[in-house]
């Protein structure tokens, strides 16, 4: 994935259309969720641009997944390759139903970590950095992903998992950590844990707060009150799923507002009463 999100418009779009076309190829006839989905849709075999695919193609929805899952247990049938190919497994958190079970290949692994690269970049990380990873060692993607993306940085990365929150805390501090990740409302936590032990966040180095899991980063009044409580450390938002990894980071220059990875997507902004894309703007 190229590191530069702000192309030229016509590249981009070209890309995404390169990329899609590969991407529907792979799917049929060896994803039986989308082979037949598609049949069902009568969607057409190749897709002239970026325009007919948003017209023809249909929406995939969680609840398909999920459905598909129950019944084509454990993995379902959106699989693209034989099982012995795939070498990743997490999952959803589980907070709206069943958690949906995800696999990745080498391949798709790698390209969600890039993904993440970018991230880290657009966060001004460097190797000169230290970050600590607030997170425990379980199937939620997002801790995998940037603790590899952080290495490929050439960050030094400390983990946190198994810890508690005093351990993390002391364990940050030790190791001079420059950039912390967590979820926002994570961050306010060790900042409340650190008063109750009277351990003092000035002796820490974090200048980076990279969040995500909730909206809470890209809030005003949260994102001011994790600046206060981390002594003027940047919040700097993100989001992304376990279907995809990374989708969007803030802005460099304009706090709060969120980019799209768009090298690696194609967004489109859908009008929930007609379910179609609206216009730009």
């Amino acid at each position: 994935m190229a590191d530069d999100s702000f192309s030229a418009r016509p590249a981009i779009a070209s890309s995404q259309l390169q990329q899609l076309r590969r991407l529907l190829a792979a799917l049929v006839p060896a994803n039986r969720f989308y082979t037949e989905k598609f049949q069902a849709s009568d969607v057409p075999q190749a897709v002239a641009g970026l325009e007919e695919y948003s017209a023809k193609f249909p929406f995939t929805t969680k609840q398909e997944v999920a459905e598909d899952q129950r019944a084509h247990p454990p993995y379902g049938t959106n699989l693209t390759f034989p099982l012995e190919h795939y070498t990743r497994f997490h999952q959803t958190s589980g907070t709206t139903g069943a958690p949906l079970r995800w696999l990745d290949t080498p391949e798709s692994w790698n390209w969600m970590v890039e993904s993440w690269t970018a991230i880290f970049r657009a966060a001004s990380a460097t190797a000169t950095d230290r970050v600590f990873f607030a997170f425990s060692f379980g199937p939620f993607i997002g801790f995998w992903l940037a603790y590899e993306a952080a290495q490929r940085v050439g960050c030094l990365c400390v983990p946190g998992g198994g810890l508690s929150s005093a351990a993390r805390l002391r364990v940050l501090i030790d190791n001079g950590a420059t950039i912390l990740c967590c979820t926002p409302t994570y961050a306010l936590r060790l900042a409340e844990v650190a008063a109750e032990e009277e351990i003092d966040l000035r002796s820490a180095r974090v200048k980076t707060i990279i969040v995500a899991g909730e909206p809470g980063g890209s809030v005003p009044a949260l994102r001011a009150r994790l600046q206060e409580l981390w002594h003027g450390a940047r919040v700097f938002d993100h989001h992304g799923m376990t279907e995809t990894g990374p989708v969007t980071h803030e802005c460099p220059k304009r706090p709060g507002v969120l980019h799209v990875l768009e090298p690696a997507y194609f967004a489109e902004v859908i009008d929930p009463a007609s379910g179609k894309p609206v216009v730009s703007g």
